[in-house]
């Protein structure tokens, strides 16, 4: 028999509690789509992976490729969607999985995988939630192995008082589950194939194992109330992970994480901070509050923020500083270079020890085109600087507040680029007499 592992993972459904035009395993949790997470995690322990998709279901496609799909066109049930997705397997060994699933973790699915590895004909996980609702109940036997799986609509009222509930995902040899698969029958109160059903079918080839995990990692979900549930688990266990690490989280509860983030010890992060997918934070920085990063480099002793936005492409290098209501975007700001305040810098190079006044921005678009400004090093960029890309700064320059920069200025230059002040006499006084004139004969 072939050691090959294959994860089928059932994302067809298009999740109608959601109340949305998208597809269950498409909804947003943790930045990213659902199904996304429980891939990441199949990866690491199975070889190939199958996901069953529904028709007109293309940009879901897109997104778990390059895995394999298949179309379920007919929504006949888990039992159907299983056989479809285990049709195109060969020979090994199949765990099944469910794409409302998204937080089951590498170790629990090793734990199915090696259950069912014991001799075992076929191994599930259960779980034991505070309140199992609509779950289906697993019934064991006399040996504590699992006899069948009654679904919570067909469950008698002995049946639903008990407390292991099916978490949905089997493991199994190919073969079996094929012969399983197309055996089953539509005999229940839905009129579909079960997924459930194959337990009984199992348990005439052998004992059927239940791996109990936990209801913070197996609950199901198919709603937005439980998507924000799902969230806040995941939540807690990036938070738990980072602290873990050695990052400092001052208010944890309040401190948004993404499943990439890549940590160094000593980080601090104070409170109310949104972290995006694709983030690094190097050892030392510091992210001051309400500060939102995706798709940045922090690097040593950088101090982000309060109130800054760090945007995809971005590169805070050691000891640099970037202030309130500083946004920055396709941005490398040099060694111990500053931007403290109210400024905008897109597609731009900020040279070591230079300093962005208050109020400056690069402009980056012409409105087809992206352009970019380059400022040298020890440069000092006076307030409500307007820089006009392409443009470059060369090293120690400065420009004067105010001015509006369209042509490239020399290394060690200062460059006017506004207009000359001219004070008119008396001019301000009569014009506010002319305007409190006018206001009062209405």
């Amino acid at each position: 028999m072939s050691s090959t592992t294959t994860a089928v993972i059932l994302a067809a459904g298009m999740g109608t509690r959601m109340k949305s035009r998208h597809p269950k395993a498409m909804q947003r949790l943790g930045n990213r789509p659902m199904i996304s997470h429980l891939i990441e995690t199949a990866r690491k322990v199975v070889d190939r992976i199958v996901v069953v998709i529904g028709p007109d279901m293309d940009q879901l496609a897109r997104i778990v490729s390059p895995h394999e799909t298949v179309i379920q066109t007919d929504r006949l049930g888990t039992g159907h969607a299983a056989r479809l997705g285990v049709d195109v397997l060969e020979e090994g060994k199949a765990v099944i999985l469910y794409a409302d699933n998204p937080l089951l973790t590498v170790d629990t699915m090793q734990n199915l995988l090696s259950a069912h590895g014991d001799g075992n004909a076929l191994s599930l996980l259960g779980m034991r939630p505070s309140n199992p609702g609509s779950y289906g109940r697993i019934v064991t036997g006399s040996d504590g192995g699992t006899e069948r799986i009654v679904e919570y609509k067909d469950a008698s009222e002995d049946e639903k008082k008990i407390t292991l509930c099916n978490a949905g995902m089997m493991c199994a040899d190919v073969t079996d589950l094929k012969e399983w698969l197309g055996t089953i029958t539509p005999d229940n109160a839905q009129k579909e194939y079960y997924l459930t059903d194959i337990v009984a079918l199992a348990t005439r080839k052998g004992r059927v194992s239940c791996v109990e995990g936990s209801e913070e990692e197996l609950a199901g979900v198919n709603s937005k109330s439980e998507l924000a549930q799902a969230e806040k688990r995941l939540q807690r266990r990036l938070r738990q992970q980072a602290m873990t690490q050695g990052v400092t989280l001052i208010d944890p509860d309040s401190t948004f994480l993404d499943s990439d983030t890549v940590f160094a010890p000593d980080v601090v992060i104070e409170p109310n901070v949104f972290i995006g997918p694709g983030v690094t934070l190097e050892e030392g920085c510091l992210i001051r509050a309400f500060s939102h990063l995706e798709g940045c480099v922090v690097k040593s002793g950088a101090k982000i923020g309060p109130y800054a936005r760090l945007r995809p492409g971005t590169i805070c290098h050691e000891n640099s500083h970037v202030g309130n209501f500083v946004e920055l975007k396709n941005t490398d700001l040099g060694v111990g270079a500053k931007a403290n305040h109210l400024t905008y810098l897109g597609d731009s190079q900020i040279g070591a020890k230079s300093n962005v006044g208050a109020g400056s921005i690069t402009c980056n678009y012409d409105g087809v085109f992206k352009h970019r400004t380059t400022i040298g090093e020890r440069c000092f960029i006076g307030s409500n600087s307007i820089m006009v890309a392409p443009v470059s700064i060369g090293d120690a320059a400065m420009t004067a507040a105010g001015s509006i920069i369209t042509k490239s200025v020399p290394s060690g230059a200062l460059a006017f680029g506004r207009a000359r002040q001219e004070n008119r006499a008396d001019k301000g006084l009569a014009l506010q007499q002319a305007l409190r004139k006018k206001k009062e004969q209405g």
